[in-house]
């Protein structure tokens, strides 16, 4: 299986042949895949190189013209680094674009901590208005790229990882998925963490609900999730930040009795790098872990 990284250069290079509104903006961070786009299409693949605010500048100043600018790099360079130019040259000047990240929170250990970004999310979370899809399959990924490239002049984030779970969800780009019923809790397993949560809610009296478009919050899905159960206890499990989407279950709730819990990546940084499952489980999001923090959590599962 190719990875969400390889799919969305194979959709972005067909997308360009297409689409003649769409542009591609590098800070070389996979311009070896997009060579030959950039040979076809010389005029809308620009690679900046290491000058990831230029990145960011060059994709709001193309959306300006009227194209549907895509811009590229690890989540840490692409969210984190040009920060003030995502806010002022999309948001500030009411422009749309897609920004497409590698990495996630951990993928590249050996990397260190600059190229990690757990709190990428939160981050966007600041601005108003972005969608942000975090696809679990590279099937998933193609399905909301093709969305996100339509949209527009959406402002959209697409956060791609190594991580995967075995099978793609039929995702829409909006919805919530329920992929186990139950009466003692909710658990929400965003993108890349289905298959742990549901290896880990074995047995329980638990729904399940898959996310892979966590902005904007379902709250419709969650709502009804919750009003099935006895109570209205939540658990989100995400692949980020711990708690980033705690106050969206919340605000979907604020006239119901609930509780929430935010599981994900900590806060505190690993510095024994080590590989990437040795990092989910550091912090403790593999399926033991997570089984026994749930259930702690919701004791009538």
């Amino acid at each position: 299986m190719d990875t969400m990284r390889e799919r969305f250069i194979s959709v972005t290079s067909q997308v360009l042949d297409e689409d003649p509104r769409l542009a591609l903006v590098l800070a070389e961070i996979s311009k070896d895949g997009f060579r030959p786009a950039q040979d076809r299409h010389p005029e809308r693949v620009i690679n900046v190189g290491i000058r990831e605010q230029l990145l960011i500048g060059t994709g709001g100043g193309l959306a300006l013209t009227g194209l549907r600018p895509v811009m590229h790099t690890f989540a840490s360079f692409l969210v984190e680094r040009p920060f003030e130019q995502i806010k002022l040259d999309f948001g500030h000047q009411g422009t749309g674009g897609v920004l497409v990240s590698a990495g996630a929170s951990y993928d590249w250990p050996a990397g260190g901590f600059t190229h990690m970004s757990p709190g990428d999310v939160a981050l966007l979370d600041t601005l108003d208005d972005w969608t942000v899809h975090v696809p679990g399959h590279p099937d998933e990924a193609e399905a909301l790229l093709r969305h996100a490239y339509a949209a527009g002049d959406d402002k959209v984030y697409v956060r791609l990882s190594l991580q995967s779970n075995r099978t793609a969800q039929p995702v829409d780009g909006a919805r919530f998925l329920t992929v186990r019923e139950g009466r003692a809790g909710v658990v929400v397993a965003v993108g890349p963490m289905l298959d742990d949560v549901l290896a880990a809610t074995e047995g329980l009296d638990v729904t399940v609900l898959y996310a892979s478009t966590v902005r904007p919050f379902d709250d419709d899905a969650l709502r009804a999730a919750a009003a099935r159960g006895t109570d209205a206890d939540v658990v989100l499990v995400e692949p980020y930040l711990a708690g980033t989407s705690t106050r969206a279950a919340s605000d979907a709730l604020v006239d119901v009795p609930h509780r929430v819990l935010g599981l994900g990546v900590s806060r505190a940084e690993l510095r024994r790098y080590g590989s990437m499952d040795e990092h989910t489980a550091d912090h403790g999001l593999d399926p033991a872990a997570l089984r026994d923090r749930i259930t702690a959590f919701l004791p009538k599962a």
